[in-house]
This record gives structure tokens, C-alpha cells and sequence, in this order.
């Protein structure tokens, strides 16, 4: 023990996040083990070491005692005059552990331990960072595409966009900069480093992107109530204001549409939707359906259903191509959404209307 080790274990705790303490912790415990395992017993045992030098001291308490049966727990009076005259029978003495032998397992031990105890440190040092990024957003380099999917490193360590969380859409290359959500950090066994899941493809990558990008989210003046997205096509959010001198849609587009600007060009050209949120399912039915207009909107609460109406040319505009719009609100709104042009409302009720002619059977 010496500053060669302390300037050892202060370029560990830089360089790999490992507490020093923890280290010369685990040091005190591996000398502790060390007296141990050659003197039979550890209880009386001490270990100091000096956090600024590494000079370490080993002491073990032992009782003053007219007659030595056990050296281990016991030191003879005369003995223990010799370190200090003030002793007497009973007392209990510190008295410092010097011989060679030990000297020579405590080191070996010592260095078992700080080998392990490093690792260890090392492996928790890296779960504890991206722990904390869980369902959260992170910033990695594309590094290469092959069969199992894209690998993207995270810093201290890759993970992969499997084939469900990768947006078909994107022509990703390696050294692209790009955000992922972390949908789950686990600790594997055989592993020094953890295995962290990964998501361009998630709703919430979508919220957590205008949740950096609006300030009013990060207050909590304003809330993302709901997503409903096709990955790499469009999205769709509702947004409601705990304010209501807060416009919800306008903070979240921001002056000239820089914020929800800067979320499509992480999105790379994902379009999205800001509606405003109500508790009146028929007026948020209607802003969900935007861009179309909607002449009229009937809402079943309990069956979470709705009826739609819009004009003749808005048909094709609610429901959206392959229906991409008519199904991104009802996933939105929470309801099944039946839409028909006014014209074929207008159809159907003129049938409804219509009664058929009472039939008579000729009489024998």
C-alpha cells in the first residue's frame, strides 16, 4: 500500500466512474479475510488505511493476561508493558500484526480483491448510467447494419434496433447521429455490461423528443395527453394547458414551427399532428380527424363509439390514405370512428325512412 495505489485507484474513479472508497473498502475487508484465513479468527481484528498515502496498519485486540494460552487473543502482561508501561491484567491491547507471512497473503489477497472489486465496480458503474436513461430518450452513433439489425453505440456500449423498433422508412448509414428510446436496461449474468433495448419506433420516443423540444411540457404548463403514430409516416398528439392563457397547440409548434420542426427532423420527415385535447369526446373526435373537416360528430361513451359525417369532398381527407388518418384517430380518441360523406348519410337515413308495403295473402 502506497500512492502509487492511491494515484492508481484516483485514475479509476476518473477514468471509470468506480468510487475510490469503495475500493479501499473492499481492501480493508481482503486484509480482514487475509488475518483470517492464517490466524483462524478475525474479530479482534482492525485494519486502518490512510485514504491520502495507502500506508495501511493491521491491529489486533488482545487481552492482558498473567498466562498466554492463546497468542492469537491474549498477550502476556510483561508484553504488553513493553508497548505501553500503563497496562494492566484485563486490559485489552492494540497490538500491530508484523510478521512476514502475513505480509506476504495480505498482498496476494489484496490484489485478488481489488481485481474482482474493480470488475464488479466497472459492470455497476455502466448499469447505473443507462439505468437511469430507462424510458427515456439517449443520442447514439449508427455503427454498422447487418442481419440482426442496427447496431448503435451508446458510448460505453452498443445496443441494437431490432426489426420491430426500426422504421422501415429510414435509409439509416453508419456514423449517423441519432436519438433512440431505452425501453429496458437488465443486467445479464455473463455479461460485464448490461443489455439495453432499444426503440425508433415507439410513441413515447415522439413525446419525450417535443418534451426536450417545449418548454411549457417541461413545466408542466402543458401535457401530451395521448399518441397515436405510424412510424416513419405520421403521428398524431393531443396536448392539453394547465394554463389557460397557454395556447397547448401553438407552444408545441412554436414561432415559425421551429419545435415541432426540429421533432420531424429527428423523425426524418415524420409528419405529426398537434390536436387539441377535450373531455367532450365529440369535439375531440373532431379535432383528432384533422386536417378534414366534420359536419357532425355521435358519440356513444359507453360503447366508445362515434358516427361521422363530413362534407362529400372531405371524405377521402378523413380517412386518409390506406385509412391512415380515420385509424390514427381512433387510436388517439380511444373510439371506433364510422365515417360517411354526407351524401351517404343522407342515403342511408332516405332508406331508413322508406317503409315497405304491407303484404296480403289472397284468400282461398
Amino acid at each position: 500500500m502506497n500512492s502509487e495505489l492511491i494515484e492508481a485507484l484516483n485514475i479509476l474513479e476518473r477514468e471509470k466512474d468506480i468510487n475510490k472508497d469503495v475500493l479501499l473498502d473492499a481492501i480493508e475487508n481482503s486484509l480482514i479475510t487475509a488475518y483470517k484465513n492464517h490466524f483462524d479468527r478475525a474479530d479482534n481484528v482492525k485494519v486502518n488505511i490512510d485514504r491520502e498515502t495507502g500506508d495501511f496498519t493491521i491491529f489486533a485486540e488482545k487481552k492482558v493476561v498473567e498466562t498466554v494460552e492463546n497468542p492469537v487473543t491474549e498477550i502476556s502482561l510483561e508484553a504488553a508493558m513493553e508497548i505501553n508501561k500503563k497496562y494492566k491484567i484485563d486490559d485489552i491491547v492494540n497490538v500491530e500484526v508484523k510478521t512476514k507471512e502475513f505480509g506476504r497473503i495480505a498482498t496476494s489477497v489484496a490484489k485478488s480483491v481489488i481485481t474482482q472489486k474493480i470488475r464488479e465496480e466497472e459492470k455497476n458503474a455502466v448499469f447505473n448510467k443507462y439505468y437511469t436513461k430507462e424510458n427515456d430518450i439517449i443520442t447514439g452513433i449508427v455503427q454498422k447494419i447487418n442481419s440482426r439489425g442496427i447496431i448503435v453505440n451508446l458510448g460505453k456500449l452498443d445496443a441494437v434496433l431490432t426489426e420491430n423498433d426500426i422504421v422501415k422508412t429510414e435509409k439509416l448509414k453508419p456514423n449517423d447521429r441519432i436519438k433512440v428510446y431505452v425501453t429496458e436496461v437488465k443486467e445479464q449474468e455473463r455479461s460485464s455490461v448490461p443489455k439495453i433495448s432499444i426503440s425508433r419506433t415507439s410513441e413515447q420516443l415522439v413525446k419525450r423528443l417535443f418534451e426536450t423540444e417545449v418548454a411549457e411540457i417541461m413545466d408542466g404548463i402543458v401535457e401530451i395527453v395521448t399518441i397515436a403514430r405510424d412510424p416513419g409516416s405520421r403521428a398524431k398528439i393531443s396536448v392539453r394547458s394547465r394554463n389557460p392563457k397557454v395556447d397547448p397547440v401553438g407552444s408545441c409548434v412554436g414561432v415559425n414551427g421551429n419545435r415541432v420542426g426540429a421533432v420531424v427532423a429527428e423523425l426524418r420527415g415524420e409528419k405529426i399532428d398537434i390536436v387539441r385535447y377535450s373531455d367532450n369526446s365529440a369535439e375531440f373526435i373532431v379535432n383528432a380527424l384533422s386536417p378534414s373537416k366534420v359536419v357532425s360528430v355521435e358519440a356513444d361513451d359507453d360503447e366508445r363509439t362515434a358516427k361521422v359525417v363530413v362534407p362529400d369532398n372531405q371524405l377521402s381527407l378523413a380517412i386518409g390514405r390506406a385509412g391512415q388518418n380515420a385509424k390514427l384517430a381512433a387510436k388517439l380518441t380511444g373510439y371506433k370512428i364510422d365515417i360517411k360523406s354526407e351524401s351517404q348519410a343522407r342515403a342511408l337515413e332516405e332508406e331508413a325512412d322508406i317503409q315497405p308495403e304491407d303484404e296480403t295473402e289472397n284468400e282461398a
